[in-house]
């Protein structure tokens, strides 16, 4: 079936959803500075709405408070349907389903549903506040400030993050043991939320879908945002976890090559590059991409969905490996680092921005009622508001509040720009004094509030290293701080593995444990220099490969090779023969390989050898190898080993054999000729 027969260019439906985080809005629209007649601060069953975030054609977000006893307090984001859409039971079953959905999901890597319910009439969500920055803004964020690229392993941190997330929901089961089924339908940059602390968020189930929940599907509708749909899903088609797996493979696509996979020039031309046309390589677009990472891009990428991963968790598996095996710092830590280096200046002033609603939520607990009646609950979202039993105002009465400062109407547009990008777990307000009691009220009681608990006691470590500078390493962690450096606040009765490392040394591992409250012990390394290095000596200066990659440092000298591994260099030069150095090298080793390559002209004829040795021709090109059938569990060029399709790398220019070994044992092979720059292109 053809695109043209599910979907008319003149007739798209409006996808997409203007907030992260905050579900279904309706064609939603950031409220800033946010006005609204209705009077702010203000009850809302058990809780105290402090402010509007944003609003759209079916709901709207407010900033607001719970409080309970013994001063705790805690900042959550409440959705809420319109009340003229109150009669509409098509929009109540639409929240009530996104609620359904998420109120299953506990997870570190999705945004957290606290509760449901209805006050006075009026149906709402309870969510998770998290405070961080979706990666649209981190885009813009960083174009503002003149950063080029994401670092690989930011990169890589997102993506994992985001795999675990969804294989959580796809493998969801009900209480009877039944799998829920859970599609989320609109993974895009907008629902991927990066928390100052370094965590990922995926958000926004306003438009998921579970298998066993009774969802009709009605012909020609899209649910998502076109550039992240599935061909499946862009098709109008029924789908299932896989769609979210390819969603997952163009957000890594985009983050890892700085260039959008899917822009036509409207939807529908964006619709038709996801159907019909062949999808770039990342090594098309980004030089010297890492042959493995791009095996897990278009794997994920396959417009087939039994082409594709099975599932995200299996995807996720192959990432975690391409980090160990490239050894890249991934971790929150730094990723938590890089994130408050990007948004120093908006940090300061949300900082400030906090501040404000700690005095404003200090007000509302000495002048709002200190008791409130039952809200909601999870199994009878139907609960009504009992005026009766509190004696607090209708939720369409104005409290006595005063309305905040215009200086604060600055601040509440930063917090409605942190809030409803979303992040982390939500913020705690504990207060250290009993709260005030409005002496006008009766029947409230002041509470003291309980001593917080003691302090549980800590350790620390203190690292030095001949040379300095090196990395730290706690339990797999990337620290921020080098040698020399103490680390304080670490636990106590703990198996500690430490481990510091220097580019062009060897790694110092030790394992140790802190006994006692303020102990300190010493780590003290002399680092042994533990990687190979090798010098060149060619003529004329080449251009030199290592391990398929392009080395873009000293063409003449080469450091920090893995010892005891095997390498190879191919040198090269335009007019002349390639020169192959394969090599294994000690610890500490200096390998010296002193060459002078030939004019193409001037080569000798090669003897005479089997079929698969290359006919030089000078310089080196690239051959891609895919596979449109099953897919090829190894390639081999010219006898050596790439591994599976899809298959991009660096050879000698000339004529070349390559060879494809499938799953069943059998084989196929075809010839093919590099010439010098240009990429040659194979398919079995």
């Amino acid at each position: 079936m053809t695109l043209e027969s599910k979907v008319s260019s003149d007739a798209l439906p409006v996808v997409g959803v203007g907030v992260a985080g905050a579900g279904a809005l309706g064609g939603s629209t950031l409220v800033d500075p946010p006005k609204t007649e209705e009077p702010l601060p203000r009850q809302f069953g058990k809780y105290t709405l402090l402010r509007k975030l944003a609003a759209g054609g079916m709901a709207e977000l407010f900033l607001a408070l719970h409080r309970s006893v013994a001063g705790f307090e805690k900042l959550v984001v409440i959705k809420r349907i319109l009340p003229q859409m109150n009669q509409d039971q098509q929009f109540i079953d639409m929240l009530l389903h996104e609620a359904r959905i998420a109120a299953t999901l506990s997870h570190p890597n999705i945004v957290q549903t606290f509760d449901v319910g209805q006050v006075d009439g009026t149906y709402f969500i309870a969510m998770e506040h998290i405070h961080g920055e979706d990666i649209r803004t981190i885009v813009r964020q960083m174009k503002k400030k003149s950063v080029n690229e994401l670092p690989l392993e930011h990169a890589l941190h997102i993506v994992v993050g985001l795999c675990a997330g969804i294989a959580y929901a796809h493998e969801k089961r009900d209480i009877s043991g039944q799998l829920l089924g859970i599609v989320h339908r609109d993974i895009s940059p907008q629902n991927i939320v990066v928390t100052f602390s370094g965590d990922v968020k995926v958000v926004d189930f306003g438009v998921a879908k579970s298998l066993h929940a009774g969802e009709e599907s009605k012909g020609g509708q899209l649910k998502g945002k076109v550039p992240y749909m599935s061909p499946e899903q862009a098709a109008g088609e029924d789908i299932d976890w896989r769609s979210d797996i390819f969603a997952a493979g163009v957000i890594l696509f985009e983050l890892t090559t700085g260039k959008r996979l899917f822009k036509g020039a409207n939807e529908y031309d964006t619709l038709k590059l996801i159907c019909e046309t062949e999808y770039p390589l990342p090594s098309d677009v980004a030089a010297g991409y890492p042959v493995q990472l791009e095996r897990i891009v278009m794997k994920a990428l396959a417009r087939g969905r039994d082409g594709r991963y099975q599932s995200a968790r299996e995807m996720q598996a192959d990432l975690e490996a391409f980090i160990r095996h490239e050894r890249l710092p991934v971790s929150a830590v730094t990723m938590t680092g890089w994130m408050q280096s990007l948004f120093e200046e908006s940090l300061l002033q949300q900082k400030a921005a906090l501040q404000d609603i700690k005095q404003l939520a200090d007000r509302i607990a000495a002048e709002a009622p200190q008791e409130y009646a039952p809200a909601s609950t999870g199994s009878h979202p139907g609960a009504q508001f009992d005026q009766s039993k509190t004696g607090a105002a209708l939720p369409g009465a104005a409290t006595s509040i005063a309305p905040p400062s215009k200086r604060s109407g600055a601040i509440w547009a930063l917090v409605a720009a942190v809030t409803v990008a979303g992040a982390a777990a939500g913020l705690y307000l504990w207060k250290g004094q009993q709260p005030v009691a409005d002496n006008n009220q009766q029947g409230s009681t002041a509470q003291a509030a309980p001593a917080p608990p003691p302090a549980e006691p800590r350790g620390a470590i203190k690292f030095e290293s001949d040379p300095p500078g090196a990395s730290i390493w706690i339990n797999g962690d990337l620290r921020k701080e080098v040698t020399p450096a103490t680390i304080e606040n670490l636990p106590l009765g703990q198996d500690l593995s430490v481990k510091l490392s220097k580019e062009g040394f060897e790694s110092h591992k030790e394992a140790l444990k802190l006994e006692r409250a303020g102990d300190t012990k010493a780590v003290t390394a002399k680092l042994k220099t533990g990687s190979v290095t090798v010098e060149l000596d060619i003529l004329p200066e080449p251009t030199v490969w290592i391990d398929e990659k392009p080395w873009k440092g000293d063409p003449k000298k080469i450091t920090g090779l893995s010892a005891d591994e095997e390498h190879k260099i191919v040198v090269a030069a335009s007019g002349y023969v390639p020169k192959t150095f394969n090599f294994t090298g000690k610890q500490g080793e200096t390998k010296k390989f002193k060459h002078v390559m030939p004019k193409q002209g001037d080569a000798p004829p090669p003897p005479d050898k089997p079929e698969k040795e290359p006919v030089a021709s000078g310089g080196t090109g690239s051959i891609r190898v895919n596979a449109r059938g099953s897919q090829c569990v190894n390639v081999s060029v010219n006898g050596a080993s790439l591994g599976p399709t899809p298959v991009v790398a660096s050879v000698p220019a000339g004529n070349v054999r390559v060879t494809c070994k499938r799953e069943d044992g059998t084989s196929a092979s075809q010839g093919a000729k590099v010439d010098a720059g240009g990429t040659a292109k194979v398919s079995f």
